[in-house]
Parts: structure tokens; sequence; C-alpha cells
């Protein structure tokens, strides 16, 4: 390879150094971190400088992927001539008590010591047709072991601890992506990699125990690190990367990913799971996406010398592992976390990118710009509608907002795709509170509708019955049932009483029914739209489930604990086998079991109220019997907002048609 003086001015922005680690060798993580490094290095026009560190010093092995033979000096002498000077400097201060009171000190004598030794002469360009560079770990002469076992690298620290950092730092000065490989295991070397000089951390492991759990372990030091030394206050974003994945044993691959109890495999989805709740203080964190995208599958190919994928699969089709390569760059590569999914960062992208067009061309004056808001409007209302789902309030109406004033500029106030957006960011505003807001905005649209479309058209109801539900959250649940009874005969006289949007304004009803207090309507009605989801959707739909929720909080006020007990038992295990455990609305489901419980402790006469009033629903209680007794504790206020189910209140109902546009 060709050598080329360096040449590299310091970037507008710095850029980001990412470690490559593994707790076990045999993992792929040099070759993993070979091929991302051609990838980043080809973006932008091959204008992006990348630089490679091979900082596993006991077995380099970076070079080879590059054909790399030059005995060119590497971290290795860069690391023993920062040593050299940081004594050099010591010697001098010990000797002069003048210059050992301006001597400099934390990051102003590691930045001295790193522009002494200068970096340029450690790196190599390794590709001419792109900027991308690679520090070797040293030069391999005879003496190549014996300095490397001299080099005490927690002795380098106490003498300068910014040392590191700031090469770190120096380094993404001049190259947007700086990609560390580390040593392996618990050394020192890995821990100046992992904890000291990365933004970004990528965790490389094989589907086994042992490299499993030395990455947790891993990754939890060097998260605890950061945030208990003040001096390394920095984010870490951690980016788990499964690799040597065999993707013709599809059982025992999902065993490994998802867990296998029965045969004590706890799963590295829900270990890392776990993990990212605890180092980032986040109350739920589903990986589902990232996974899904994001297994490096083990090939013949490959599986031999030193050869770069992404330099031979050039198609990148869904079996390549250049198609993975670049699904896990498109996590890794903007930042996004990997708990977000590929969904929201396609259309954060594609919001991005509009963005920067209407910049481009001046704004969002002109007939381009225009035609340029439209597709950003809808994309902000898609994002909106999926953190709604989620319940990101904050960022849906924010998202809701934007795509509101984009289309009332463009489209005008009583188009139909501004009144979807003005509905979205009405049924915001009420899951946050902000009523009034709310029914100021559900009011203007049932108006616009009504005139356009109709008082009996789909959008027209579904407005009424958003209308419906901010009324009930203002107390007003006699005008919210008035509304909600019309919305409902045009349903049963334009569908029948067991189409799904019959059902769900019913169910609907029921729970005005039941914030009134009105306890044996509510559940006469619930118990029927329970009885027909069942029938139709299947005993374990979300909107059955939804049913038996609602109808266990009325049972609970019916003083029917028994009742309730088994209908949200019911729920739980549904939700635990398709959700998992952890998952927020099995854990508020659990939480209610938990509640009825306690009760059913402190009133150990209680039992069920009088008998159901449907049959199709006495599965969901089994043979409870009717005994009645007192539960003051409890009433419909106090439930109104235990449902562990998204979407049970009169705001979340189902039959509300949000267009995708």
């Amino acid at each position: 390879m060709e050598n080329v003086s360096l040449s590299l001015p310091p970037l507008s922005e710095s850029g980001e150094v990412v470690t490559f680690y593994s707790y076990k060798g045999g993992t792929g993580r040099t070759m993993a971190l070979s091929n991302l490094a051609v990838l980043l290095a080809r973006q932008h026009n091959s204008t992006s400088p990348v630089l490679m560190i091979d900082w596993d010093m006991e077995a380099p092995g970076l070079h080879h992927y590059f054909d790399l033979h030059e005995e060119r000096p590497g971290v290795l002498e860069l690391f023993e001539a920062c040593r050299e000077q940081l004594g050099r400097r010591h010697r001098s201060a010990g000797t002069d008590a003048a210059t050992d009171s301006a001597a400099p000190e934390g990051e102003a004598l590691a930045n001295e010591v790193l522009a002494a030794v200068g970096w340029q002469q450690y790196v190599s360009r390794v590709d001419q047709s792109s900027q991308l560079y690679l520090m070797r770990s040293g030069r391999f002469d005879d003496t190549y072991g014996e300095r490397l076992a001299a080099m005490h690298w927690d002795d380098l620290f106490d003498s300068c601890p910014a040392l590191f950092r700031c090469f770190a730092d120096l380094m993404a000065r001049h190259f947007r992506y700086v990609l560390v490989d580390s040593r392996t295991g618990r050394t020192d070397s890995a821990g100046i990699c992992t904890t000291l000089l990365p933004r970004k951390l990528v965790v490389v492991f094989t589907p086994n125990r042992q490299s499993l759990e030395g990455v947790e372990a891993l990754v939890s030091r060097a998260a605890a690190y950061r945030s208990s030394h003040e001096d390394e206050q920095r984010p870490l974003l951690v980016y788990p990367l499964p690799s040597r994945i065999e993707m013709g044993d599809s059982t025992q691959r999902a065993q490994w990913r998802r867990g296998a109890p029965e045969q004590h495999i706890i799963g590295y989805q829900p270990i890392f799971e776990r993990l990212m709740r605890d180092c980032y203080g986040l109350p739920h964190v589903s990986l589902d996406s990232y996974f899904d995208e994001v297994q490096l599958q083990q090939t013949r190919t490959f599986a031999y010398g030193e050869q770069l994928a992404v330099r031979m699969d050039q198609g990148g089709d869904r079996f390549s592992l250049t198609r993975t390569f670049e699904a896990f760059l498109d996590w890794l590569g903007p930042g996004y976390f990997p708990w977000q999914s590929a969904r929201e960062i396609h259309l954060l992208s594609a919001v991005a990118d509009t963005r920067h067009a209407l910049e481009q061309g001046g704004g969002e004056a002109g007939i381009g710009a225009r035609a340029l808001s439209q597709p950003l409007a809808r994309d902000l209302n898609l994002l909106g509608e999926m953190y709604r789902q989620e319940g990101r309030l904050r960022q849906a109406a924010a998202c809701f907002e934007e795509s509101l004033a984009l289309r009332q500029r463009s489209m005008g106030d009583d188009h139909l795709d501004t009144l979807t957006s003005k509905s979205n960011l009405a049924g915001v505003l009420r899951m946050q509170g902000q009523l009034d807001e709310a029914q100021f905005l559900e009011e203007g649209v049932i108006a616009a509708r009504e005139r356009m479309l109709g008082p009996e058209h789909l959008d027209t109801l579904a407005a009424r019955a958003n209308l419906a539900a901010t009324l009930a959250q203002q107390h007003r649940t006699a005008e919210a049932l008035n509304i909600q009874d019309s919305v409902l005969d045009a349903y049963l006289r334009r569908f029948g009483p067991e189409h799904l949007l019959t059902l769900a304004c019913q169910a609907a009803r029921a729970e005005l029914l039941f914030q009134r207090g009105d306890i044996d309507h509510a559940r006469q009605a619930q118990e029927q739209v329970l009885a027909a989801r069942k029938r139709t959707l299947g005993a374990e739909h979300a909107d059955t489930l939804r049913s038996k929720t609602a109808l266990a909080r009325t049972l609970v006020v019916a003083r029917d604990l028994d009742g309730a007990r088994r209908l949200l038992d019911a729920v739980f295990r549904a939700q635990a086998g398709r959700l998992g455990a952890e998952h927020p609305d099995t854990r508020r489901t659990q939480a209610l079991l938990d509640g009825v419980a306690q009760q059913a402790a402190a009133l150990p006469g209680a039992a069920t109220s009088p008998e159901l009033h449907q049959d199709a629903a006495m599965d969901d209680y089994g043979d409870a019997l009717a005994r009645p007794f007192h539960l003051r504790a409890l009433t419909p206020h106090t439930l109104a907002g235990s449902d562990p189910v998204r979407g049970l209140t009169p705001g979340g109902m189902a039959y509300v048609a949000h267009k995708a546009g």
C-alpha cells in the first residue's frame, strides 16, 4: 500500500470515537469494525475521513484486512513517546520549584504532551479511493513484546489522567469517525478503550453465557464510571451487536434472542433491555425493531481469512452481511438509540431531509417549497401518531403542531388533511390534560366536517366521539353521554350491533356510565361488548383485553373482587405471553392484580356479586360465587386512571380514525 503524507485539517465539527469491544475472542469484532469503517468512509462522496485504531495489542490483526505490511509506528510507540514527554516534564518540575508552580496540569498538560509527540507519523492511509486511515498497534520488531510488557497503562493514566480523553478529542477533531478495536477481557487497555475514549460503545458478542455475562459487566462498569467521575460526565451510547448468528437454526436463534426459561436461557434481548433501563434510567426499553435488523449472520464465505464483505457482496440484498452492516449504521451513524424503532428512524430521516431541502430552497415560500411542505406535514403527522401510541405525548404534540401549521399555510384551515392534524393535536392535548384547548379544536373539526362531509360521515362521527371524551374529562358527563348516544345510534343504524366500530362506541359509552357512577348499566354494556369481541376477535385480541380490563374495574366497584381477579389474571397471562413480563402494559395489569389481592386480603369475607348478564363471558369468571361485601376505598373516580391497556378510556377509542396522510 502506497504511503501518502497526511494532510488532514481540523473538521468544522468534531467527529466521534466509537469503541468495539468483545469479552471473548472469536466474535468477529475486528471483522465488523473493518467492514463498517469501509462503509463510513464511502459516505458523503467518500469525503469523510475515518480512522481505525488497533488497540488489541496482544493480538493485533486489523492491518491484515487492508494488506498493510509497512513497519510503521503505532499506538504503542505513540504512548511510549507520551510517557517519555511526561517523564521529562515531571523531572523538570521536580528540580525547579519556580517551574513547578507554573507547570501545566490536567488537560493543558495532556494537550501539550500530545502536541509535542505529534500524531500524523503514526497513521497510514489504507484506501486510495476514500479517506480511510489506520493506526496499527505498533512496529512489530523483535522488541515489540518486551516493550508492550513494559507499558503500564495504569501508571500512564495516573501520571496524566486527562491524556487518553484528550487523545480521543484530538483524533475526533481530524476524523469524522474514530473506530477503536479494543482488547478483550478485563484489562487496563480494555478499560481505557471502553471507558475513557468513546462516545459510542459497540459490544460484539456471540450467543453464549460467557460472552453475554462479560459484555454485560463491562457496560455496567463503563456507565457507572461515566456517571460517578466528575471529569467524565459525558454521554455513552451503547450498541449491542450479536455476531456469528446461525441463520439456519430458527429455533435456537429465537431461544437465545428471546430466552427459553425451560432451558435456563435468559436471552440476549431481555438482558440488554434490562441493562439499558438500568443504565439510562428508563421505565421501559424495547429492542424488538433493533434486533430484527441487527444480527451478524455466520457465513462460510467470510469464515476464513480476512475478507471484507462490503467489498465483495456489492448487491447488499437482505441475505448479505453488507445489508446487515448498513442496517446497523442506520442506528450507529446518526446516533439514534437502539430502542428507537426502524420506523421512527425512517420518519426522522425523511423529516430531516425535507427540512434540509426547504432550507436550501430558501424557506417555505414559492411553489417548490409548498410542494415540499406537504410530504413534511404527512411525515410529521405519522411520526406524531407513532409517538402518541408509545405514550410520548410531548413529542407527539410537537409533531402535530408543526404538521398543522404547515397544512394551514399550504392547504387552508378547512382542508381534510388540515382537519386530521387538528384532530390529532386535540387528542394529544386531551391526554395531557389541556382540555379547553382540545375542546376548541374538536368543535372546529366537527363544524368543518359536518359542513363538508355531512353529519353522519365516519370522520364526523369520530370527531363528535372525540368531543364526548373531552367533555367527560371535564366532568360534563351528561353532555358527553348525549353526544355518545347519538354517535352510537348512527353506528347501529349503519352497521348493526356487532360491527367493530359499534362495539368500540358502545365500550366508550360504558366508560362514561362508569365515570358517572351508573355501575349496573356500565357492567351490562361491558359484558355485551366483551362477549361480542370474544366471538369476533378472539379471547386474547388487544380490544378483547381492553374489554376485560374495563369490566374488571367495574367489578371491583361492584364488590366482585374474585370476578375482577379472574379477568385481570386472564389479561395478564395473555399480555405476558404476547408482550413479555416486563412490558408496561403487563406490569400495569400486574399492579392492578396486586391491588385486588390486597383488597381481598383486607376483606376476607368478600367474594362476588350477582351472576353475569352474558353467558359468553362466563369463561373469564370461572366458578366465582356471589357474596356481597363493602369496598369503600375503590370507586369509579379512584379507578378512572388505572387502566393498564392504553386506549381504554374514551379518548383512546379504537373507532377514532386518524388518517395516515
